[in-house]
């Protein structure tokens, strides 16, 4: 049977090499240190938000890199965003020609404010390239664990190693579809947590549903956007990697951007919050980098600004919330800097600002 090995004992690196596992998959799951390789290989593993868990007996955690990636066909990086460098150099060194090199991290670099692929991209062999893929996805974890069904995305430049990356990892209850257009797969993946921390926010205040629809339709609207400005294609953003990750994140109460927008309108700062958190929200750090990509490009992207005032400038959440709500309304494709009136048919004959 196939061998994988997962990078990163996250509660999602933990939950995929499961049910691949499960699956048939041989799964070595990497853990950084031999002490946590060994608590982990016990009886009752403890991963931070899937206590109960149970490894299958075809997933075996181990603390050496060079075991871990032995005969893999597939490296999964199942880490924060803001660790993916430093993981794929510990990496690089391991890499086989027809290894596959697949991202599940939603987050862009703080600093690069690049995209997990093109971060991959600059620490390996360019003859790797080609087998560089991202998974993305309305993908909660415990809900996978859980057997319930669920859907992906996974996407890599060439239609080729996407089939091959797509027979490997579906299962029975999580089915793979793929996507040429990593741009967009993976721009999805990292803005919704955004939208989802604005979401939160509307929730912790008892806007209503009226108003989260609003959030996640003008959200959708201005990823898009974004997204286009920076090659992706708009309709990667329709599908699940965009609108369906974009539903998932900002409805449920499983989502930890959607936790952390609530937790802001009751007074709690960042870092009680993540003290308060087993996991990481990649909005927080996502929403740095999309709003100093948006200046350079000189874009207008209302929810975004929104949050970094009220995550780094210290704004009030209320306040935020109210003017986002109350912003003046123009065509619903109108923004300063978007594209998206170039993109679709229309009888006025509109600009877009």
């Amino acid at each position: 049977m196939p061998r994988i090995a997962v990078i990163g004992t996250t509660a999602w690196g933990a939950t995929l090499g499961t049910i691949w596992a499960e699956n048939g998959l041989h799964v070595s799951l990497w853990a950084r240190t031999e002490e946590e390789a060994v608590k982990l290989s016990g009886a009752e593993p403890k991963i931070p938000r899937l206590d109960g868990i149970k490894f299958p007996s075809r997933l075996s955690v181990t603390g050496s890199l060079k075991q871990a990636l032995s005969g893999a066909e597939a490296v999964i990086l199942a880490v924060p965003a803001q660790t993916i460098r430093h993981n794929i150099r510990l990496i690089a060194g391991y890499l086989g020609e027809s290894m596959l090199v697949l991202s599940t991290a939603k987050g862009l670099e703080i600093g690069s404010n690049k995209r997990m692929t093109e971060v991959i991209a600059e620490e390996i062999s360019p003859e790797f390239h080609r087998n560089i893929c991202v998974l993305s996805g309305p993908n909660l974890s415990k809900e996978i664990l859980r057997g319930l069904p669920a859907a992906t995305v996974v996407a890599a430049e060439s239609e080729a190693v996407c089939r091959t990356a797509q027979k490997l990892l579906t299962t029975p209850n999580l089915c793979v579809y793929h996507n040429t257009d990593v741009i967009g797969v993976e721009l999805g993946g990292a803005l919704k947590n955004v939208i989802a921390l604005a979401a939160g926010i509307a929730d912790g205040l008892g806007y209503g549903d009226n108003a989260k629809a609003t959030l996640i339709t003008r959200g959708l609207a201005e990823l898009t956007a974004f997204g286009v400005a920076l090659g992706a294609n708009p309709l990667t953003f329709s599908g699940l990697a965009g609108l369906g990750d974009l539903v998932a994140t900002c409805a449920s109460p499983l989502s930890r951007n959607h936790y952390v927008g609530v937790e802001l309108t009751r007074g709690h700062s960042l870092e009680e919050i993540a003290g308060s958190m087993t996991g990481v929200a990649e909005g927080v750090s996502t929403t740095i980098a999309a709003w100093e990509l948006a200046r350079q490009l000189g874009m207008e992207m209302p929810i975004t600004e929104g949050m970094y005032r009220v995550l780094y400038q210290g704004a009030d959440p209320r306040e935020e919330a109210l003017a986002l709500m109350g912003a003046q309304a123009r065509h619903e494709l109108a923004g300063r800097r978007w594209k998206l009136f170039s993109l679709f048919r229309h009888k006025t004959g509109s600009r877009s600002a």
